[in-house]
């Protein structure tokens, strides 16, 4: 993937322990990878100067918490369409993984990112050998 096809990602940034993963991972993947940003989702949902534009530059990947998808549905308010969607809560559910806390990672919560990494890093590379 070379520069212009930088990808964004959006990650929930909700108070609950499947936001915590969501965060983490999605901080992880940018600092592990060459060609993916994360988006601050209050700076997007505030019209924070800057933010109209950036949404607008790269293609998203949204990391939703639960099934609220709350940042898909800033995205989408926003008049941008996401071209994935990840579901952290439903992800670890099939894997019977489930983090417990709001602001700290336990062992079991290293557990969740990993996983949640892993499988957003195969579907970069799919997207990378398109």
């Amino acid at each position: 993937m070379n520069k212009k096809n930088k990808l964004a990602l959006a990650a929930c940034s909700g108070m609950s322990p499947y936001g915590l993963i969501s965060r983490i991972t999605s901080a992880d993947i940018v600092e592990e990878t060459d060609n993916t940003i994360s988006l601050c989702m209050g700076a997007t949902s505030a019209d924070r100067i800057g933010f109209k534009s950036l949404i607008k530059k790269y293609p998203i990947i949204t990391i939703n918490g639960c099934d609220g998808d709350c940042a898909l549905k800033i995205l989408e308010q926003k008049g941008v369409k996401s071209i994935m969607n990840i579901n952290i809560m439903e992800e670890l559910n099939k894997k019977n993984l489930k983090p417990t806390d709001v602001s700290r990672l336990d062992d079991n919560g290293e557990l969740c990112v990993e996983y949640i990494k892993n499988k957003i890093k195969n579907k970069l590379k799919r997207i990378e050998n398109k």
